[in-house]
């Protein structure tokens, strides 16, 4: 095998990042029998079909593929939104399970995929906030979701009433807006016309 080239091919790798195979090529003309090399000698980790991942260390062991760069990667995209229903809690409306989920929305793909050993629930989207920072575009998600969440429905909704009058009612209109489901538009409308 020709180490020269697959010397070339390891010294753009970066330790940590994630690569795609079709990156890959441009530093080699045998990227496939280099990848499995690579692979062997765990320069790199294959995370799914074309997807791999240069391994990084820490004193407590190797660092697992960051979930952004591995939906980076994966997405060929940066307009994507990595969530999980555990940013739910925050909100104080009595949401307390843990869930082993990461959600993706995005343009691209829908479905269950796994990379890296992780499961993540891609869902295409069409609209859909930059981040869930604020309150208000978290409920709206939370209310977009409830249907899928472990807790009481309507425990949850009851306290969703009381909370929505002490949120910033420019931000939750805006929020319900851009990327709201029917029946949450319905909701917020609701409690805002009746506070």
């Amino acid at each position: 095998m020709n180490r020269t080239t697959l010397d070339e091919l390891k010294s753009h790798l970066r330790e940590g990042k994630t690569y795609r195979r079709a990156e890959l090529i441009q530093w080699s003309k045998s990227v496939d029998r280099h990848l499995q090399t690579l692979v062997k000698e765990g320069t790199l980790k294959k995370l799914s079909g074309g997807l791999y991942y240069c391994p990084k260390s820490s004193v407590f062991g190797e660092v697992p593929a960051d979930d952004l760069e591995l939906v980076r990667a994966f997405l060929k995209d940066d307009r994507f939104l990595l969530t999980s229903p555990n940013a739910y809690n925050a909100l104080g409306l009595g949401t307390t399970q843990l869930y082993n989920t990461r959600v993706v929305y995005n343009h691209k793909r829908h479905g269950m995929f796994t990379l890296g050993g992780r499961v993540f629930d891609f869902r295409l989207k069409h609209h859909f906030p930059k981040d869930l920072s604020s309150e208000e575009s978290l409920l709206v998600d939370l209310l977009n979701n409830l249907d899928e969440l472990a807790e009481d429905r309507d425990a949850v909704l009851d306290r969703a009433r009381t909370k929505v009058p002490s949120m910033n009612a420019a931000r939750l209109t805006r929020a319900t807006k851009d990327f709201a489901t029917l029946s949450t538009k319905k909701f917020v409308r609701s409690v805002l016309s009746a506070a």
